[in-house]
């Protein structure tokens, strides 16, 4: 690996079911299980169109650039997150697949072009910038992490823009907001079809949610998919988990 690729306390991490290697730095983004889960919950269209907003360090994307030959767009809006993901492309030799766009997501209609996208993946902002657990965060974290750049609305209406009719928004968020999820995702005619709640172990309350969505879609057929348990009690990975991290033995 060329030495330039690296920055100052920057590291590899390789999620070893595939041969993707993201770019880390733990003082100003590293991706968690939620970015994971994420880039293996919706069916990824084999060609086409994927965008990934709030992409971070690009985990989501460049994940999920194993499963398809689709073209994937990052948006992010911190230029430090993306130029760690305009690296981790290069390391991976994913120049012809994967375009990293450092912009505010509100302008995605200037990067992509309207109602011509397949899949639009997004690892949002989960807390209201109210909450007052932004303390002790760097300014990297907090936007990431909270809503002061962009909101639940905001992304729901740039997707309801970007998607082609029948193209989907995949989510994962707070199971705490669930209920405003599903009622903004319904003001922008994106009707919610697929929901898994995901627990950190069995007998502990949920803390994800992801959530498929369909623009233009009916309202009927809703799924609720069996709940998925990251940790077993000895805090091992579960079968489920350790297939998605490490690949089938």
């Amino acid at each position: 690996m060329p030495t330039n690729l690296l920055q100052k306390k920057e590291r590899v991490d390789q999620l070893f079911s595939t041969d993707v290697k993201i770019i880390q730095n733990k003082e100003v983004f590293s991706y968690s299980v939620d970015s994971v889960l994420l880039s293996r919950f919706p069916k990824l269209p084999s060609k086409g169109k994927i965008v990934d907003l709030c992409s971070g360090n690009g985990a989501v994307g460049l994940f999920a650039s194993s499963q398809t030959k689709a073209h994937i767009t990052l948006v992010e809006l911190q230029e430090r997150l993306a130029d760690m993901a305009r690296r981790s492309i290069s390391l991976n030799h994913l120049e012809e697949q994967v375009t990293i766009v450092n912009d505010d997501l509100k302008n995605l209609l200037e990067h992509v072009p309207r109602s011509q996208i397949d899949l639009i993946l997004c690892n949002p902002p989960y807390f209201k910038a109210s909450e007052t657990s932004i303390k002790n965060l760097s300014e990297h974290y907090l936007l990431a992490r909270h809503e002061i750049t962009t909101n639940l609305d905001e992304i729901c209406r740039v997707s309801q823009q970007a998607l082609k009719t029948n193209g989907r928004l995949a989510m994962v968020h707070r199971p705490d907001r669930f209920l405003e999820i599903i009622d903004t995702l319904k003001t922008y005619k994106l009707a919610p079809k697929r929901i898994q709640f995901v627990y950190p172990k069995v007998g502990k309350e949920a803390n994800m949610l992801l959530i498929e969505a369909i623009k233009d879609g009916s309202l009927e057929g809703l799924k609720i998919l069996p709940p998925l348990f990251v940790h077993n009690e000895d805090g091992s990975y579960t079968k489920e988990i350790s297939e998605i991290y490490f690949g089938k033995s």
